[in-house]
């Protein structure tokens, strides 16, 4: 077997500043993702845990954790009490996720937007366990404090999903719903300081901007405007016409 990726590397040079990303499939018969990177190239899984791991047999420790809570409540007549998601599990958790982390960035780049939205929701699901049961606010926020950059990149998934299918409106609906949402997370984590500096939050206000101005205008739109330049031209008769297109549209629901 030859180790050597040097022919690999060559035929793929890094770009600074730029996620390269392939997928193919492996010769298990499953699907992988690759990852060019300065030093090389990642490899993962595109389903399942991104490293192919199973701990202890289960499909991440997630699971894991999940499974031992179960075990707990049946222990403890249904009550969570007591139950801690302690150092080392939080460790092994934010490892775990820091991979999904990493293919989703690849799925976004590869245009798998529903991909990117499975993985940002299974890391959210993490942070919300580890929030209600790591034993102090620190711990908890060794995870959470990585929401903002999930919250983003979803809504980014989301947004160009939408944008891919020229459904502008649906797509400033989403960013807009992102924006609130990571404004939610602020305050309710008590860390509103933090809004003013918050790359995530400056970045789909800029991509809403953007996207706001470069939206094409509808039917309806495009009369308004030939009415108010009608009656600012005082051209009753047109300004009439224009009236009428206006309400068979609105009528139409187109």
């Amino acid at each position: 077997m030859n180790y050597d990726l040097t022919r690999l590397l060559q035929s793929w040079p890094y770009q600074p500043g730029q996620v390269a990303a392939k997928r193919f499939k492996g010769r298990d018969g499953q699907q992988k993702i690759q990852l060019r990177v300065d030093l090389g190239v990642l490899q993962m899984n595109a389903e399942g845990r991104p490293d192919g791991k199973r701990p202890l047999g289960m499909e991440s420790w997630f699971h894991v954790m999940k499974a031992r809570l179960k075990e707990h409540r049946e222990a403890h007549e249904g009550s969570d009490e007591e139950f801690e998601v302690g150092p080392e599990e939080c460790g092994k958790l934010q490892q775990e996720c820091i991979q999904y982390h990493h293919r989703y960035i690849c799925l976004f780049q590869l245009e798998d937007f529903a991909g990117v939205e499975l993985d940002c929701e299974r890391n959210l699901k993490v942070f919300e366990f580890v929030a209600l049961h790591a034993p102090t606010e620190e711990a908890a926020w060794s995870l959470l404090q990585f929401i903002p950059q999930l919250l983003m990149m979803r809504t980014r998934a989301r947004g160009t999903a939408a944008l891919k299918q020229e459904h502008f409106d649906d797509a400033i609906m989403l960013i807009g719903d992102g924006i609130a949402e990571l404004e939610r997370f602020y305050t309710e984590n008590e860390r509103v300081q933090m809004m003013e500096g918050s790359s995530e939050l400056a970045s789909l206000r800029d991509w809403l901007s953007q996207i706001t101005s470069r939206r094409p205008m509808s039917e309806v739109e495009r009369l308004e405007l030939d009415l108010a330049e009608a009656i600012r031209s005082e051209d009753y008769e047109r300004a009439a016409r224009v009236r009428d297109q206006i309400k068979k549209r609105q009528t139409s629901g187109s």
